[in-house]
């Protein structure tokens, strides 16, 4: 299939109305409830499969390996994968660099018909994918089905997306001139997406770079290969050719590094950590031998958000999606909210309600479907703990601090939440990437927003207000890429919340949004004088 003729392999297949967002499931349907059940047991004896690396359509292996283990119990293995190493970039960027020859020049209504299709197939098969996602990064089935539902998202409306752009026109007709716009594609990119939104943000950079008429090295996370092996399963089934997508797990520092600095690389997708992103943004932008273009970074990496909780504000409502920020996928989020800013008549009694909700949190194995599920791994436990000790001694601990002891030896930690921190304490200030939140009094509302513009990065931001003049302040002056009122500062929907942050949360790419193809494209303008 991977090598058959692209004209062949590729059946026409239409948006069928306009974009709507996949909808979440429901368990507390029975029928949902047996269906993931069924997934959880029939992806378990599937666990611990050797895959290996796709280049050009060929599968190849390696000495080394790359194991993927499940953080609520990781002895048991997930995926084995080959290791792609320095020597595997040149034969993945000849192989992208042959199947870019001839993937640019398919029709867009061919290359949206392939992410239709891939959609198709994963719709249909969405409580396996979830499954996979339990055990690989230890998602709960709420957080798992939203992964899922994003990447269907993503493929249905860059989809739609791309035959938009395909129509594109001059604002004006020159008299006397033909004026044409084309958005055509870069050529060969990196992707390198996270371990943490594995399915949905790794499909979304790597559908919009191929929907676009690029061709992808694609490098997962070493911490969830397996969920993005089977993506490229999904793509090959729906017809994509040998050579667009190239399956290539790998060192950051070696392969990661080849592919980023080599000359005929012409952009980067990444999202990740501040420090990683800021590195490859440096490769990229030394010129190297036999490199003829600027090569163009696509950076998402991380923040530090803030939820206001004004005087005013709904207190059951604030509390709620504070919470439900702070820990959802154990905050394992870059938007999540680690910092909760209260103004100081609200402020004590918030702080017991906070103390109050999260004693009623769970932390357990995700495939029993805890509120709560592991960190990534034995790395990730180890930071967060260290910060938990920062804060005992810049804040008042209210509610956790501790790991779980587990039998399987999980990497389980306490919802963790500092009260009386000040603006300016590293919790306040550094990314930690767990369930770890600080809680901040304002003096007032200025206050507030002020302490809500203090960080180095731009990424999500909310606030819980009834006075419509503070939101409007806030609409104006909390500098975020992603802001909303009255609700959570997670939980981005294609379309109608266009994500990226500004600062050091990365270039503002606004992933589902009306402009995000246009970074894996370049407009040629072409006039011709009518006779």
């Amino acid at each position: 299939m991977a090598t058959a003729e692209i004209s062949t392999v590729i059946l026409p297949r239409s948006p069928q109305g306009e974009f709507r967002n996949e909808p979440f499931t429901d368990f507390t349907d029975r029928e949902n409830v047996h269906a993931l059940k069924e997934a959880l047991v029939y992806v378990g004896d599937r666990l611990g499969h050797e895959y290996d690396l796709i280049i050009g359509g060929e599968r190849l292996k390696t000495s080394g390996k790359i194991e993927s283990r499940n953080p609520a119990r990781p002895s048991q293995i997930v995926g084995i994968h080959q290791k792609a190493g320095a020597e595997h970039a040149e034969l993945a960027m000849q192989a992208a660099l042959k199947a870019f020859e001839r993937w640019r020049f398919v029709s867009a209504e061919e290359r949206a018909s392939l992410l239709l299709h891939a959609a198709e197939i994963i719709r249909k098969r969405k409580f396996e994918f979830c499954a996979w996602l339990i055990y690989e990064v230890g998602k709960n089935w709420a957080e798992a089905d939203a992964d899922v539902g994003e990447t269907i998202d993503f493929l249905e409306f860059y989809a739609r997306e791309a035959l938009r752009l395909a129509k594109a026109s001059t604002p004006i007709q020159y008299p006397g001139e033909r004026n044409e716009l084309l958005y055509i594609p870069l050529g060969v990119g990196a992707v390198i997406p996270p371990w943490n939104f594995p399915f949905a943000i790794m499909a979304g950079m790597t559908s919009a770079a191929i929907v676009a008429g690029n061709t992808v090295v694609l490098k997962p996370s070493s911490d969830s290969p397996t969920i993005a092996e089977r993506f490229v399963d999904v793509l090959e089934e729906a017809g994509m050719p040998a050579g667009v997508v190239n399956f290539c797990p790998g060192s950051g520092a070696t392969f990661g590094n080849a592919i980023v600095e080599h000359p005929k690389t012409r952009f980067i997708a990444f999202t990740g950590s501040k420090e990683v992103g800021l590195d490859i943004h440096e490769r990229a932008a030394r010129h190297r031998p036999g490199q003829i273009w600027i090569k163009r970074t696509i950076l998402e990496m991380g923040g530090k958000d803030s939820i206001i909780v004004s005087s005013d504000a709904d207190l059951d409502a604030a509390v709620e999606g504070v919470v439900a920020s702070a820990f959802g996928f154990s905050g394992q989020k870059c938007s999540a909210c680690s910092r909760a800013i209260v103004e100081e008549p609200l402020y004590d009694v918030f702080v017991d309600r906070i103390r109050e909700r999260v004693a009623r949190l769970t932390v357990g194995d995700p495939v029993q479907n805890p509120n709560m599920g592991p960190v990534v791994n034995a790395a990730a436990m180890k930071s967060i703990l260290e910060y938990i000790e920062i804060g005992k001694r810049e804040g008042r601990l209210i509610a956790g601090g501790n790991t779980i002891q587990t039998p399987e030896q999980g990497y389980f930690l306490e919802p963790t939440v500092f009260a009386d921190v000040a603006p300016d304490a590293r919790i306040a200030q550094e990314e930690i990437f767990g369930p770890v939140m600080a809680i901040i009094q304002a003096r007032d509302y200025d206050h507030a927003l002020e302490i809500a513009n203090n960080t180095e990065y731009g990424l999500t931001g909310a606030v819980y207000s009834n006075d419509r003049e503070k939101l409007n302040k806030a609409r104006l002056l909390f500098h975020v890429g992603n802001l909303y009122f009255n609700r959570k500062c997670t939980g981005a929907m294609v379309g109608a919340h266009p994500f990226g942050g500004f600062n050091m949360s990365g270039t503002d790419s606004k992933a589902g949004g009306p402009d995000y193809l246009y970074l894996f494209t370049q407009a040629k303008s072409v006039a011709e004088k009518l006779r």
